[in-house]
């Protein structure tokens, strides 16, 4: 296995790492420590595996190391990545609901197409991540990372509650952004691929 690969593996084991900061599992409820750190943590895992997906992609073109398994698994990481921080900023308050049900809508559609695909009789093949849809995920790590350092910075005071409320209206805004790319990106993956 080459390392891009394993960097986007890497990707895939930091997400339940990700959720249970988030949620606190580690710490148990009421644990004063979770309550002030536990958000913070888990807002550098997901810092850290956003990094390495433009670290994996950036390795395999520059070194010449695209692989059918890295077309496959790279975009599944950042899916899965993505949707459980989106998850994670809708029960804050930091993302609408119609966002998430979009992007899920999108997800389902464009990963069934990938399978149909892949299983194709005449020749299956693997389809790789659209430009219009890296764009997509590039906006939806960025408004999950302003999100989760809000959610981060509050608890230690190390911003006001107006600089706490402009950077979650922030954040809705680009995910509402976002939740337009991923019907367009959504398209540029059915139409062509609808016969």
């Amino acid at each position: 296995m080459n390392l891009p690969n394993k960097i986007t593996l890497f990707r895939v084991c930091l997400i339940p790492v990700f959720l249970l900061f988030a949620l606190g599992l580690p710490f148990g409820v009421g644990n004063q420590f979770f309550e002030v750190y536990g958000t913070y943590i888990a807002a550098a895992i997901f810092i850290i595996a956003s990094i390495s997906d433009f670290a994996d992609g950036y390795i395999a073109r520059k070194q010449n190391l695209v692989t059918n398994f890295g077309k496959f698994m790279d975009p599944l990481a950042d899916k899965l990545l993505t949707t459980v921080a989106l998850i994670y900023l809708c029960l804050n308050g930091m993302c609408h609901e119609v966002v998430i049900c979009i992007v899920l809508a999108r997800e389902f559609a464009v990963s069934g197409i990938r399978l149909i695909a892949a299983a194709n009789p005449k020749g299956g093949k693997v389809i790789a991540a659209g430009m219009m849809g890296k764009m997509k995920t590039v906006l939806q790590m960025v408004a999950s990372m302003l999100g989760l350092l809000a959610m981060a910075l509050m608890p230690l005071g190390l911003i006001a509650d107006s600089t706490y409320m402009l950077m979650a209206n922030i954040t809705n805004i680009l995910m509402w952004i976002m939740a337009v790319l991923t019907v367009v990106s959504g398209m540029q993956y059915i139409i062509p691929n609808f016969d």
